[in-house]
């Protein structure tokens, strides 16, 4: 045994509790469904059974958040394609739309050239 501070606090050894530590699968907080899947009901706020467990539990959920990210990632990956032809659209019709109001721009600037030939020939 290890002695934490005073006797009332002690661990048992690292050979001691290796040979005390419970297996996940014989855990109650284990549940395991028909398809094999692993879930554990454990709350490490409220009923972890040893420090091991919290340790295993932060490695579950850290799969879980990768998995998350890995599952996001695939999905932009499968939006891409579909985004750039989206972009590409876009853009061709805004550069059609500019083409179609260039007219109402004068880009030239150049004075307006006086052209009254409506008046009568006699003035």
């Amino acid at each position: 045994m290890i002695v934490v501070s005073g006797p009332e606090r002690t661990l048992p050894d690292p050979e001691e509790r290796q040979a005390t530590m419970i297996n996940c699968k014989d855990c109650e907080h284990f549940i395991e469904d028909d398809s094999g899947q692993v879930r554990f009901a454990c709350d490490p706020f409220k009923n972890i059974k040893e420090p091991e467990c919290l340790a295993k539990w932060q490695l579950i959920k850290i799969n879980q958040m990768v998995a998350g990210y890995q599952a996001t990632l695939d999905y932009y990956q499968k939006l891409a394609p579909l985004q750039e032809k989206m972009f590409k659209v876009m853009e061709r019709e805004i550069d059609d739309l500019n083409e179609a109001d260039k007219w109402k721009v004068d880009d030239d600037n150049e004075p307006p050239v006086d052209d009254d030939d409506w008046r009568s020939p006699l003035e």
